[in-house]
Order: structure tokens, then sequence, then C-alpha cells
């Protein structure tokens, strides 16, 4: 049924909810738009809509109905084959749960499509909102809860692609051929740090190596420190096959178990990854500063390095703690330089997001056997700095220049201070974890979330508030338009320290050597920067949801191997249906349903989002410890039931 009384029609994005609602983000708005399932019409996730709103009092959400589909997000969606009891008709339940419809599939195409079954589908049509859309199978990936089945579809689903075409894999290999060994004449027209102490640290296992740190010493108190990039960008030229390629992924994938490369694995792991022992071609930012951290110049510009010794994190950890080892002289001081760095961000109104992640010990089928908390590390932080710096001297070059010559665009990386709203619920979350917070204005500042960081450093709820917090935060995203960096309290941002992984880097690369050549981005190039900013803003989330994902499925994976052991867990969120759990080693979120809480009838509490029973007066608060047994999970859904004992 339709309301009467409509105003004009606008047009925006829309977001579905798993309840199958809608919202939509339109200009004009100060508010989303609901819209209501029976209003949809056939309108699906981060489609382009047209809308019209209904009246409404102003106390009143603004409601609305879809009037037309602009443009669809996508129209192919992962899922399993469900035939029914008699096989009569076929659908495939689609694994998005932001996908609030079943594709029909019709009985010509699903003639050979076996029960069970993972496919990539394709909708072909649906006009009438009353009924199915209908689909035809692009693929059959294989059967449901098959390791790499499971990984693939993950990756599918969120619009990304396994492999590379045939065209793309040609050209880099005939690149390969044509670059080595590197000429002497490009050779020539780059600075040359060959002999200057030069080593990377990355994770354990990883196979591309984007960065490289030089050290030197100029006096007794002043360094010579190079941040060493990949010169991706001198390979990967604008328009070639490999260029369009790395625009459409935008970025590397990281599942549990492998990469997805944004670039084939010649150019990512050999031709641009700084291997040990290989003259490479580079891109620097080569600091000079003093040992209290002040920077007396900087230089930016093409380079050539070869890198002395590859660390693992761990490696140039133990390198730190015993004060012994290869090149320690030069890991203490770049450690000694990156906490005064860091103390300087901090000082200046950095936001602490630093957050334990888990890492998997996975058997040779893709199991995981174990599941631990990833440390944080010195190491991890002093790489972690000296990229921070790098891309925020890049970032200042290059807006200052801009500003200077009154031309030309750049992209950067920006993040905006937090909504209102976002602060009420997070202050509302705070209060309800015991931590009062009197703001000044509308905003939250970092002084004042650091001291809450601090507070609960290494209590059972720091990760959840750290969750919290970082979900509250506006999203930073890629823009032309540069407004800043609010959680590293920086006035000039960009992404430069990782060409391998992100499109963004080699466009900013391209855009810097534009600058020091001494020209700049035209208007019409602007424009063009500007599209490709939003589109990687929205790559990157399809990919760090992708990510999430596969980590949520080998965190369910591994506990439901374990059903009817009992865990230390912490209450993270308490809804009108249940309360959920997170595990406090593996970080695995689960649900005790209410009609699992048998010891008493327990009221959910509006005001204060907690459970107090009826007869016992027990009470369930957000941030509990509480025990709970695994009696349950659906590792399609990558969900846990849990219990409390």
């Amino acid at each position: 049924m339709k309301q009467k009384g409509k105003k004009s029609i606008n047009t925006g994005v829309i977001g579905i909810a798993s309840t199958g609602t809608g919202y939509v983000t339109a200009a004009g708005f100060d508010a989303d738009i609901l819209i209501e399932p029976h209003f949809l019409n056939t309108a699906l996730n981060g489609d382009e809509v047209e809308f019209a709103v209904f009246p409404q009092t102003s106390k009143e959400k603004i409601t609305g109905e879809i009037t037309r589909i602009v443009r669809r997000a996508k129209a192919e969606f992962v899922g399993t084959v469900d035939k029914g009891k008699e096989g009569a008709l076929c659908f495939v339940v689609p694994d998005d749960k932001k996908m609030y419809t079943d594709i029909l599939i019709p009985p010509a195409e699903a003639k050979n499509i076996h029960n069970n079954v993972k496919v990539l589908v394709q909708i072909t049509r649906w006009n009438d909102p009353r009924k199915n859309p209908e689909g035809r199978i692009v693929r059959v990936l294989g059967n449901k809860g098959d390791n790499d089945v499971e990984m693939e579809s993950i990756v599918l689903e969120k619009g990304f692609q396994m492999g590379f075409s045939q065209t793309v894999e040609r050209e880099a290999e005939a690149l390969e051929k044509r670059s080595k060994p590197i000429p002497h004449e490009e050779i020539a027209t780059r600075r040359d740090f060959r002999n200057i102490t030069t080593f990377t640290i990355d994770p354990e296992d990883a196979k591309d190596f984007d960065d490289a740190l030089s050290f030197k010493v100029i006096s007794d108190d002043v360094f010579e420190i190079g941040v060493h990039i990949a010169d991706v960008s001198h390979y990967v030229r604008e328009r070639s096959a490999l260029d369009e390629e790395a625009i459409r992924r935008g970025v590397s994938m990281y599942l549990v178990d492998r990469t997805i490369p944004m670039l084939p694995e010649v150019l990512s792991n050999d031709m641009c990854s700084l291997n040990p022992r290989e003259d490479k071609l580079t891109f620097s930012a080569v600091m000079t500063m003093t040992g209290d951290g002040h920077i007396k110049n900087v230089w930016l510009g093409r380079t050539i390095i070869n890198s002395n010794k590859r660390f693992a994190y761990e490696d140039a950890q133990k390198v730190l703690d015993e004060k012994t080892g290869e090149h320690h002289e030069e890991l203490h001081r770049l450690n000694i330089l990156a906490k005064l760095l860091r103390k300087k961000r901090m000082e200046g109104g950095a936001v602490d997001f630093e957050k334990e992640e888990v890492k998997f010990k996975l058997d040779a089928k893709g199991k995981p056997v174990s599941i631990e908390e990833k440390p944080i590390l010195d190491a991890h932080k002093l790489i972690e700095e000296f990229m921070i710096l790098a891309n925020r001297e890049v970032a200042t070059y290059l807006s200052r220049n801009i500003k200077r010559i009154n031309k030309g665009a750049s992209i950067y990386r920006t993040h905006d201070v937090p909504k209102e709203d976002a602060v009420r619920e997070l202050l509302f979350f705070l209060r309800m974890m015991g931590h009062e917070i009197i703001t000044e204005g509308k905003s939250i500042s970092s002084k004042e979330l650091n001291g809450i960081f601090k507070k609960i450093k290494g209590a059972p709820e720091e990760s959840l508030v750290k969750t919290v917090a970082m979900r509250s935060m506006a999203k930073a995203i890629y823009s032309i338009k540069n407004i800043g960096h609010y959680g590293l309290a920086l006035e000039h941002y960009t992404h430069f320290t990782s060409p391998i992984r992100r499109y963004a880097d080699i466009l900013v690369h391209r855009i810097l050597q534009k600058h020091l050549d001494g020209g700049h981005l035209s208007k019409q190039e602007g424009a063009w920067y500007h599209s490709v900013a939003e589109a990687l803003s929205r790559r990157e989330v399809d990919a760090a949801d992708a990510e999430r994902s596969s980590i949520a499925y080998k965190q369910v994976e591994y506990m439901m191997e374990r059903i009817g052991s009992v865990y230390e867990g912490v209450i993270s969120g308490i809804t009108n249906w249940g309360v959920y759990v997170e595990e406090s080693r593996t970080k695995a979120s689960g649900m005790v349903k209410f009609k699992d809480m048998k010891d008493d009838m327990y009221l959910f509490n509006k005001e204060t989002y907690s459970l107090v029973g009826k007869k016992t007066k027990k009470k369930y608060s957000i941030g509990d410890v509480v025990n709970i047994k695994i009696v349950g999970g659906d590792l399609e859904r990558k969900t846990l039931d849990y219990i409390f004992v």
C-alpha cells in the first residue's frame, strides 16, 4: 500500500540492513531516509536510486519509497543452491546478509546443478518486487564447506577475482623481460642509496616488500633516514592492462589463508618487491633528523637501493631486546626516534586506536588448529611511525606546492571528525561501562579518548571499548579535498608507502613526480582523480569486509570443533533477542539467546542496556566478564551459539 502526498523525486544511494529495511543517503538531507521493505521496489544494497519522500511530522523519521533504480551496485551474487524437497524449483540462497531475497533459477538453467553447491549467480530479470528475481548460474564453485570454495566465495561476493586475465598476465611477463637488468640509463637519473645500510621489516609470511628503511649517521646527533618505497609507477604505466586491472581491484586483499594481490605476483613478489641483496627502483622520502626527532630537511625523489637484510618483525624485535645482532645500532637509534615521533603525535592530538588482533595457525587443509592474539611489538610501531612520517611529508609537500602555484589537485587520506549522533552513542556506551566524559561542544577530544584507553589498558573490556570507539568514528577515505586527518591529528596526510597493495599510492607517486618535474594536474585530470578516489574508498571497504568475513569463518570453524568447551568472554552487546559475547582469547563472537537463559526470567532495560533477573535480580551488563559454553554454530552464516555457565 502506497502512501499519498509524496514530495519531489530525489536521488541517493541505498544501504540495506540485515532486517531488510533500507536507508538512503542523499544530498540535501541531514538524516538518512528510511525505506520500509515493502517500499524498496527491488532496490538492493549500494544501488543508486530515485526516491520519493512521504510527509511526516518533525518528530518522525524521514520515510519514503524507491521509485526507480538508477544504477545497480552489483548484479552477481554468491550463494548456495537450494532445490527444496521435491526439486521442482531451484533457488540460490545468497551469502550476503544484506541480500534480502533468494534468486530463482529457471528450470532449463537448473537442470544439471546439484543441491547444496556454492555458485556465482547473475540476476537477469527482476521487474516485479512481489516475485523473486530470476538469474543464471555463471560459475559452479564447488561443495559448501570446502575451504577453497568458501574462501573464493568471500572473494567473489565482494567483486574481486582470484586470478588475473591472460592479457594482464602476458603484459606482466613481457614487462619483466624488458626490465631486467635495470638499464644504466635509468640508474643514472636516480639518487643512489645502494651503499647505505638499508633493510626491510615485514610479517614473517610476507612475500611482497613495499618499504625499506635506510640509516646514515651525518654527525654525532644528526641522522639521515630514508623511507624507500617500491617504485611501482615506474613499471605500471597509465592506461595499460595492468593499470586498468589495478584500478578495478583497488587494493590487495588479505584473507586468513591467502592473499588476493592487486598486481600479478611477477610484479608484487619479484620486480617491485624490495627483496634483499637485489638492486631495486624506489621512490623515497629522505629525512635529515636530529636525535630529539626534529626534522631539519626532507628530500623527495626517485632512488635505487639494495637492501642488506630482510627482517621479520619478531627478528627485529629480538635484536632490539637483546641489543645485539645484525644492524642493532641502526635499529636501536630508529626505535628511539620512532618513540619520539609517536610521543609528539600523541601530544599533538592523535588517537591511540592500537588494538590487538588474532592470528591463526592452519593445517594443510586450511583448518585452524590454534588462534592466538597477535602481539604488538616495538618493531611494528617503529615501521608504523616512519611510514606515517613519510606519508605526512609527501602530503605536506603536495599541499603546499599546490597552494603556492594555485593549480592542480592531489589525493589525500582524510579522516573527518565524528558526527554528533555518533559521539552521543559513544558517550552513552562509555557511561554504561562506568566511564563518564564531560565533553566541550559536540565532539570528543583525542585527549579524552586516550585517557579512557589508558585507564582500561590490559582490562578484559579493552578490546570491546576500542572497537566501539573506532566504529563511532568517521571512516577514513581518499579525497582530492584536504580536510586533514582527525585520528592522526595531522593537517596533511596521504598514502605513499604501499603501492604494491594500494592503487591510491600509485596515483600519489604519479602526482608527486609531476610536481617534482614542475607540473600539476589539469582540471580534467583532477575530475578523474576525484572519481577514482571515491571508487578506491569503496573498494577498500569491500576488501576489509572480505577480510573480516574470512576471520569470522575461521573463528566459527575453530570453535565448532570445541562444542561443549567452556571459555571466558566479555559481553559486547545486549538486544531484545539475546546477549552477544566475545570470547577473550580467540575474539570469536557469539550469542546467548534469551530462550537459553533458563535460570530466571530476564527483563531488558533499554535505559542501561542491561538484563536483570526478575526473581534473582542477577544482572548482565555490557563489559561484564562471563563464562560461556559453546553449544552450536552455523558455519555458513558465521554465527556461534553460547550459553552462560
